[in-house]
């Protein structure tokens, strides 16, 4: 089977390593979520056993989600920016026709800045 002159298989298969960053960091930020929020659950948990003990572990919980959110943010950023590097250096003919390059990075940058808020959220809410 012959390749024509325009093969946008490569300019697809850079969108599903983009989606499989993106996957990939909003996973981590999950995870920092959870750890985040886990840390509350333990208080709540030691307040009914112990009512006048702090405890530590909330607060070591509560930096290691944040520091989770933040690292999938970032990994999320470093995607896009690393896609529409890629992107810039192919020709038109490997550009499918009438689609738009920017939207996965536009949809990434988005979905990254809404993990650092999230880690701002964290922050500001785990005293």
């Amino acid at each position: 089977m012959a390749i024509s002159d325009s093969d946008p298989r490569v300019f697809f298969a850079a969108e599903r390593t983009l989606l499989a960053w993106l996957r990939t960091g909003l996973t981590i930020i999950a995870i920092g979520f959870v750890v985040a929020r886990f840390g509350l659950f333990v208080r709540l948990l030691s307040l009914q056993t112990q009512p006048y003990q702090h405890s530590t572990s909330s607060l070591l919980s509560a930096g290691l989600g944040i520091a989770f959110v933040v690292v999938g943010s970032l990994a999320i950023f470093v995607a896009a920016v690393q896609h529409a590097r890629f992107i810039a250096t192919l020709t038109l003919t490997d550009l499918p026709p009438a689609y738009s390059r920017k939207i996965a990075v536009i949809l990434s940058l988005m979905v990254g800045s809404l993990g650092i808020a999230l880690s701002g959220y964290l922050l500001f809410t785990s005293n």
